[in-house]
């Protein structure tokens, strides 16, 4: 199996993907061994290669502390917290963790808030997918190909940054510091 072969897989995969949405999320809190394992399971599409972790348990410290993800209760994480590093561990690919704070603006994911997040980012996610299957079908140039996708990538998280810089500001205006 040659590399364009190995991406069509992985494009097919993609354009299926379907990450747990709300009611899928355990009910039940979960301890941050067992939220390790319940991400990177649900997560291991994005991962670069079997060695590439996208969360630990000290990124997760890290979150709570940075006030980016709100501190368990008696050690345990709810569906509201898995939602929440569910986001951070696909954003934080493009954007800064400053820049994510900023967005989530210190509040837990709701329903409706991380449906909107799954509705964004398995849309972009699947159209990728496909625009990748139809390169490799077509017999296109794959560097090339990932040069495109790496530069679109690119020109959107300057465009999210800047949206993000611009809303961090407006605090700043409100207290009269402008």
């Amino acid at each position: 199996m040659d590399a364009a072969d190995r991406i069509l897989e992985w494009a097919k995969e993609g354009a299926e993907l379907s990450p747990p949405g709300w009611e899928q999320l355990p009910t039940i809190p979960l301890y941050v061994d067992q939220v390790l394992l319940y991400l990177r399971d649900s997560l291991r599409f994005f991962e670069r290669d079997g060695e590439d972790v996208l969360l630990t348990n000290s990124m997760i410290n890290n979150y709570v502390k940075n006030g980016v993800l709100p501190h368990p209760e008696k050690k345990k994480y709810s569906r509201q917290h898995l939602a929440a590093l569910m986001a951070i561990c696909m954003l934080k690919q493009v954007l800064t963790i400053p820049d994510i704070a900023t967005l989530l603006d210190g509040q837990e994911l709701d329903p409706e808030l991380y449906a909107a997040f799954l509705q964004a980012h398995t849309g972009a996610v699947r159209e990728a997918c496909r625009d990748l299957e139809e390169s490799c079908r077509s017999g296109q140039d794959l560097r090339r190909e990932a040069l495109r996708l790496a530069a679109q990538a690119n020109a959107k998280r300057a465009a999210a940054a800047r949206i993000l810089r611009e809303l961090a500001q407006e605090p700043e205006k409100q207290d009269g510091k402008e």
